[in-house]
């Protein structure tokens, strides 16, 4: 097992850069990259994972090249070590011997443990910066963070430029995707009323129409580097984004949970593109910059590989300081692409700026802990474990735009990061906004139901609108509008709604019983938030499109009575109910996936709104990391401006199951 580990590890190696060493080290050096890339495991540029992760949080191992790793060679540049030929020799406590150089440059990069029998020195090597006669020393383990941390910029503009930004077409919302080159909707928007329709001798008030969306697209993502078995990917299929990931390092982090975090970020810099730009920021105590927003080129994912591996635990968890080096990365850049996000995740409460620890704490308090500036970009929060803070973790989201993820089972962190940056990497519709009036003078709108959406509506009531914000492939929307219709016996036929999209290309009742349960569950009453899931789950099953298979209605009957069941006393719903619930509500008001319990496993039954580009990722990640063939979800079809009533309008089909974004059938 130990030499399946080294192997694993060494496809992750990455080799100095041009600033790290003499000429005919770094010829040397490719030379060996050259012969690594050539195996199986490196084959197509991709990194190879390990299939188990150790509780270790050290750094990366170099491979042993069988007789290369003699005395007489050096184990980094494979060059001969004689002695006497200009180059100082440096021999470890373990007795392994190498070019001082190149094992200084080693050290510098993090790697504190022998890249031969693994033994961790005491003692490191390292050039002085500051000393040009190039005098050579040992320093200390504990002092190498010091030494070899960067001072960080007051202005973080120090990101790497961005080029060849795609054009983005404003207002139109077109694709030209058809033979003949002519502009092609980008969204599909229908409307479909209560019901097909009323007696016009009498007034309606409350009359329901839903508005459908979804996004149109044909085209597939590039997702970095390709594996084998999937097809290529197209570079310009997407908006490059800026992502930036803050992540909990403090000693609870120890051990197996840090492991599985540097795998997770190794599978999301691995499926990052060159114009994508990623930068890591890490707390404990204290927050820090890992690295500027850079590229992710072939030298960009080495030298992001790297510093992630060589992350360590240890200290308090200031999530609030993460928060905010997070943000200002985000705001003080001097280039944008065009999508941003941030990934947060924490495995507990903030132990620096909330006054007590365990349970939720006020609005006013998580507030503080946002920065003052406000989240521009979308916050997608995963709480690791179950000793998190999710109702801080649920706040953040919720005020940035971004979804909540509760990894229950620590090993699926993989599967979690994938599914969210699967949706971040297919963004083709920004900024989008859904207005609507009433096409009948006599008619006005009541109300407007769209979840966490910002709305907005006239006082005249006749227009409304939708903030909808950025849309990945493929995902779909459904809003509730009611009008009040009058008596109006002068016409057949009445005309509802007029609607317009505006933006730039690159429902139901159960999310309000579940908020009205989790409201019951923190004053205590957990019988009551029980009862009240147990009613709207037998309601919910006695509908005609429960009973007729609909699978939407079938997962979110398998979530209602597995909120049940996390709320079954105090202690269950503290250790792990609350965050499920913030999470699905997080899902349902966003209508957009989040990871919670089961939800990323192709046979669960909770699954809502993941997109084909969010499938693909996770089979990514679990044909990756479990040596398995997940059977790909097959494809889905497609749902049927002015709406009318008395006209029919044809109804939507139900996708497959494992499309994970069954929608309801309007009726």
């Amino acid at each position: 097992m130990g030499s399946k580990w080294r192997k694993a590890l060494s496809c992750l190696s990455v080799p100095r850069t041009a600033d790290d060493s003499p000429p005919y080290a770094r010829r040397s050096s490719d030379a060996a990259m050259r012969s690594r890339s050539a195996s199986p495991a490196a084959s197509g540029g991709n990194f190879s994972m390990p299939k188990t992760p150790t509780p270790s949080s050290s750094g990366l191992l170099l491979p042993k090249h069988g007789t290369k790793s003699s005395k007489r060679t050096c184990a980094i540049c494979l060059n001969n070590m004689k002695p006497g030929q200009g180059h100082a020799i440096f021999t470890a406590e373990c007795s392994h011997s190498f070019h001082f150089h190149c094992i200084a440059s080693n050290v510098k990069h993090g790697n504190q443990i022998c890249p031969i029998c693994r033994a961790e020195w005491k003692e490191l090597p390292f050039h002085n910066p500051s000393d040009h006669s190039r005098e050579r020393a040992r320093i200390p383990i504990g002092m190498f963070h010091q030494i070899f941390m960067p001072a960080e910029p007051n202005v973080f503009d120090d990101d790497e430029r961005v080029d060849n930004l795609p054009e983005i077409t404003e207002r139109g919302l077109l694709h030209k995707d058809d033979a003949d080159g002519h502009p092609v909707r980008a969204i599909d928007v229908k409307t479909y009323p209560e019901v097909s329709a009323v007696s016009r001798l009498a007034s309606h008030n409350n009359f329901t129409i839903l508005i459908h969306l979804k996004v149109l697209t044909s085209r597939r993502n590039n997702f970095g580097a390709n594996e084998a078995n999937l097809p290529p990917i197209s570079q310009n299929s997407r908006a490059p984004v800026d992502l930036v990931t803050v992540l909990d390092t403090s000693g609870s982090m120890a051990g197996t949970k840090l492991a599985l975090l540097k795998r997770a970020m190794g599978f999301v810099i691995q499926n990052l593109g060159p114009c994508d730009r990623l930068s890591v920021i890490t707390f404990s105590s204290t927050a820090q910059r890992l690295f500027p927003l850079c590229r992710m080129t072939d030298t960009g994912r080495q030298e992001a590989i790297q510093a992630v591996n060589c992350l360590t635990s240890n200290g308090g968890t200031n999530i609030a300081d993460g928060l905010r080096k997070g943000a200002k990365v985000m705001t003080d850049r001097k280039w944008k692409n065009p999508v941003g996000g941030m990934i947060l995740l924490s495995d507990g409460q903030d132990t620096y700026n909330l006054s007590s620890q365990g349970g939720p704490h006020s609005r006013s308090e998580y507030q503080s802990l946002v920065p003052s500036t406000g989240l521009l970009i979308p916050v997608h929060a995963f709480g690791f474990g179950e000793d998190h803070d999710a109702s801080l973790m649920h706040y953040i989201s919720e005020n940035s735009g971004g979804t909540f993820s509760f990894i229950e089972a620590e090993d699926v962190i993989q599967d979690a990061f994938a599914q969210c940056i699967g949706g971040l990497l297919s963004v083709v519709v920004q900024e989008l906004q859904v207005e609507f009036e009433c096409a009948h003078p006599r008619l006005q709108l009541g109300s407007i139901k769209a979840g966490s959406y910002k709305t907005s509506l006239m006082p005249d009531s006749r227009l409304g609108s939708i903030g909808v914000g950025d849309l990945y492939a493929e995902e779909e929307r459904d809003f509730l509008v009611t009008v009040d219709i009058p008596v109006d016996a002068s016409c057949e036929e009445m005309p509802l709604l007029k609607w317009r999209l505006t933006g730039s290309e690159t429902g139901s009742e159960q999310p309000e019983a579940m908020e009205e349960a989790r409201s019951a569950a923190e004053r205590g009453n957990l019988g009551n938030a029980v009862n009240i899931l147990k009613s709207c789950r037998e309601a919910l099953l006695e509908t005609v499109s429960a009973q007729s298979g609909d699978q939407l209605c079938a997962a979110l009957a398998a979530e209602l009575k597995e909120m049940q069941e996390r709320m079954a006393n105090q202690r269950v719903y503290e250790s792990s109910g609350r965050a499920y619930v913030l999470s699905g509500l997080s899902s349902h008001m966003w209508q957009r996936a989040t990871a919670r319990g089961d939800s990323t496993n192709f046979t669960s039954l909770v699954q809502a709104y993941q997109t084909q580009s969010m499938v693909d990722m996770v089979t990514r990640s679990q044909t990756l990391c479990l040596g398995s063939s997940t059977p790909k979800p097959s494809a889905r079809p497609a749902r049927s401006q002015t709406m009318c009533l008395g006209s029919s309008s044809p109804q939507p089909s139900v996708r497959p199951a494992l499309s994970f974004s069954a929608r309801p059938q309007p009726r």
